[in-house]
């Protein structure tokens, strides 16, 4: 009888796990960056760099930028319906000075978390296939439908969304601004699906890919940025 009930509680624990398994896309401790490649921009020079490191006792991932901006991009993407919800948990060394998220030349921040919208061909206007087929000449693939871009501002903003000065189909959302918490752990939760009908007032692609950046080749500042994790989940 013992036995038995040893194979049953066996059984169920492994179907609960298999259950917790499917409502986790990424669970990300950056114990290593297997699952991350370099993102760079043609005509930066200068790039960020990205490690894992030990900060309070816990691995995480170090950015760092000097006068330079490159990304980090995780080679999986997700189905953003299946997996609308993320969360994780950052800090920063300082921010810039020259900082504005409103203005071209000062549009540079000690860390950000980019969400970027799969282009869908077959759900496209014919005036946008036209202007995507362009790109993809050019740069070998489409670029990003759009995105949400979660930063650490220089200073708090009024609005919740601000439209990126580089383009129209770029959020970004200030989930930390200003010195106040400079140095200090933060976990931020958002619901990506819903961020992004009240950003663009529609609904998202279905696929994302999601990025790590770092950046200062506007300012011409410097910044180090910390991420303790990054979860990317569905509701149980």
């Amino acid at each position: 009888m013992v036995k038995i009930f040893f194979m049953v509680f066996t059984l169920l624990y492994s179907a609960v796990s298999i259950l917790q398994a499917e409502e986790v896309f990424l669970d990300e401790q950056f114990t290593s960056l297997e699952r991350w490649e370099p993102f760079c921009f043609p005509k930066i020079e200068m790039h960020s760099s990205y490690s894992t490191t030990n900060e309070d006792g816990v691995s995480c991932l170090l950015a760092e930028s000097s006068n330079s901006a490159s990304a980090i991009l995780l080679k999986e993407r997700f189905n953003v319906y299946d997996y609308p919800n993320i969360v994780w948990r950052w800090k920063v060394s300082n921010v810039y000075k020259k900082g504005d998220c409103n203005r071209k030349e000062a549009n540079d921040y000690p860390v950000r978390l980019y969400v970027m919208f799969q282009y869908e061909p077959g759900n496209a206007l014919l005036g946008n296939k036209v202007q995507y087929g362009i790109a993809r000449l050019l740069y070998g693939k489409y670029p990003p439908h759009s995105s949400l871009n979660y930063i650490w501002a220089n200073k708090k903003q009024s609005a919740r969304f601000v439209q990126d000065p580089y383009s129209s189909r770029a959020m970004l959302i200030p989930v930390a601004a200003g010195q106040e918490k400079v140095g200090e752990w933060l976990e931020h939760r958002v619901d990506i699906v819903r961020d992004f009908r009240a950003a663009f007032g529609e609904d998202p692609p279905s696929m994302a890919a999601l990025a790590v950046m770092s950046d200062s080749d506007n300012t011409g500042e410097s910044a180090r940025a910390y991420i303790d994790y990054i979860r990317v989940y569905r509701l149980p």
